[in-house]
């Protein structure tokens, strides 16, 4: 049987797109703002063994704990705790290492990561939209279920910090997709010749890369 599925209207959406939460197991179908609800729900109760086969592939919670591996820029670094250490984590040696009380160390690993997103992805913007031609009036990060990136026509960007876990050209053809955004707010021919050009290449592989482990960047941190 299969769970039940929330229908989701976006106003940027172009085709409809079904996807399952990794935290929560939700299942959601996002439509376009005037896509009929009706046909859209028949072919997503279709797909039933999509469905299934995504819900078993759901990866399991990593916790930011010591002892724990998690993805930083895409390699395997270690999680470290020493009451001796400063508070703020530090990378040493292929690890992360926080030191104050045990209390508060998944946050601390969790505010440090957000931090260290925020800072890169603002350069990489700055750096993308300075060869666009283009503003940007704010950098901000976030944790969306289903999106990477967002830009408003304010000149507002907004970012998974979970970006800063995959590899660093991953994280930047995301960006490079967004700032293009600031030129075309649609995804035509324009727009991707556009992202083609900021990022130097074809970002096909690595959007591939996102949907496939999209799972696993989302299960980092997670406690249950």
């Amino acid at each position: 049987m299969i769970p039940p599925i929330e229908v989701v209207r976006h106003p940027r959406a172009r085709q409809m797109r079904l996807s399952v939460d990794n935290a929560t197991g939700a299942i959601r179908l996002t439509l376009p703002p005037r896509a009929p609800v009706g046909p859209a729900l028949r072919w997503a109760e279709g797909q039933g063994e999509w469905i299934a086969r995504a819900l078993a592939n759901r990866a399991p919670p990593q916790p930011f704990e010591p002892g724990a591996t998690i993805l930083y820029q895409g390699e395997e670094v270690g999680l470290d705790w020493d009451s001796g250490f400063p508070r703020t984590p530090l990378l040493d040696d292929g690890k992360i290492i926080a030191g104050g009380p045990r209390e508060g160390y998944e946050r601390r690993i969790e505010r440090w990561l957000r931090r260290v997103a925020l800072d890169i992805l603002s350069a990489e913007t700055a750096d993308y939209a300075a060869r666009s031609g283009v503003s940007v009036s704010k950098v901000a990060v976030g944790d969306p279920k289903g999106r990477w990136g967002s830009c408003a026509s304010s000149g507002v960007i907004r970012y998974s910090w979970r970006l800063i876990l995959a590899p660093p050209e991953v994280r930047r053809a995301t960006v490079a997709h967004e700032v293009a955004h600031r030129t075309h707010m649609n995804h035509g021919p324009a727009f991707h010749a556009l992202v083609r050009t900021l990022y130097g290449r074809d970002p096909a592989p690595q959007r591939a890369w996102l949907r496939a482990n999209a799972m696993r960047l989302h299960s980092f941190g997670r406690i249950s």
